[in-house]
């Protein structure tokens, strides 16, 4: 049986970014999930940080086929729970917890907790994590920090966001130890009101093309 590091490895598998958003109108979660999958981003995080978050996950998990719906922000196990009952595939934490630690453990669906310092890693690794978020990274070190890492701790991956930008992404994609970064560029909150859907298929596609 696959680990969960394994699991969700094969969920972002080849993606260089996963979309980081935040739907503020839940009308807009489907079209804009079809976007992003048809510019080559299937993965993405809804963050639970407006109250229509749980209900946008339900519907892109329902309505889109080629998606990949993860859910973020998850701060504890309740959220966890509701987010995975909701069709979350992934769960994304901003930190790391015994609690959510605990949860994660028993669900199917694999947790990607936040970690910036080596006592975190080390406790996520002790748990059986390999692959990790690294949050907020540009606030934590950015590419310096996780070029320290690589040596000590050679066995984990890492997923950076917080900072990340069209600019930067190709630097933090060329580490190593970087799968994926996170990043809420490709759907820019003024395209998404407008319902720019092209457009942001066109940001994804880019996007989709950066390699390390």
């Amino acid at each position: 049986m696959p680990s969960k590091t394994e699991k969700l490895l094969s969920l972002l598998n080849g993606q260089p970014v996963i979309p980081v958003l935040k739907i503020a109108n839940v009308a807009d979660a489907v079209p804009l999930a079809r976007a992003l999958a048809r510019g080559g981003l299937p993965a993405i995080e809804i963050t639970l940080r407006t109250s229509d978050a749980l209900e946008a996950i339900r519907r892109v998990a329902g309505e889109v086929e080629d998606a990949i719906v993860g859910a973020g922000t998850i701060l504890d196990a309740g959220q966890f729970d509701e987010a995975a009952r909701a069709g979350s595939k992934f769960i994304v934490s901003p930190g790391i917890t015994s609690q959510l630690l605990a949860t994660a453990k028993d669900s199917e669906v694999p947790l990607l907790p936040g970690a910036i310092t080596p006592g975190e890693i080390m406790a996520a690794r002790e748990a059986g994590l390999r692959f990790l978020k690294f949050f907020p990274a540009e606030q934590s070190g950015g590419i310096a920090s996780l070029k320290a890492f690589a040596s000590p701790l050679a066995d984990v991956k890492f997923c950076p966001t917080g900072g990340i930008s069209a600019k930067n992404a190709a630097d933090y994609l060329a580490l190593p130890n970087v799968v994926c970064v996170g990043g809420s560029w490709v759907a820019p909150d003024d395209m998404v009101k407008a319902g720019k859907w092209d457009e942001i298929e066109a940001l994804a596609r880019a996007a989709s093309q950066l390699k390390k």
